[in-house]
């Protein structure tokens, strides 16, 4: 098929096409996610996600590379908060009560974020 760019007709078109193919894809997204977080494992899951993706921490480093690998991380699990936030934000409530329940040295929480936590002695 050619593109025509005088046909206003087959642009709008497009353009409509292309606006519920972006609606689909970010309702799919969503229910993904309030499936993920219907389950006791599934917020587990996601609640490992936010911590190693570094949310809940600052994502300074002196080394510039390290920081903007850092930032990256982060922004991926702000995106994945915003998702929940905007969806389910009483599910999230819940993941956040089960963390605070789990004992420090479980498995479902991220070990390196642990180590973060735990004071430094000499």
């Amino acid at each position: 098929m050619n593109y025509d760019p005088t046909d206003i007709r087959a642009q709008e078109r497009d353009r409509m096409l292309a606006e519920q193919r972006r609606r689909a894809q970010e309702k799919a997204e969503a229910d993904d996610v309030r499936w993920l977080m219907g389950t006791k494992r599934g917020r587990r899951i996601i609640w490992r996600l936010l911590e190693r993706a570094g949310v809940f921490r600052v994502s300074f480093h002196t080394n510039s590379m390290t920081m903007a690998f850092n930032e990256g991380m982060r922004n991926e699990g702000l995106r994945l908060l915003a998702l929940i936030n905007a969806d389910c934000p009483d599910l999230y409530l819940q993941m956040v009560r089960e963390s605070n329940e789990r004992l420090p040295n479980d498995p479902g929480r991220d070990s390196q974020s642990q180590r973060e936590r735990e004071p430094v002695t000499d």
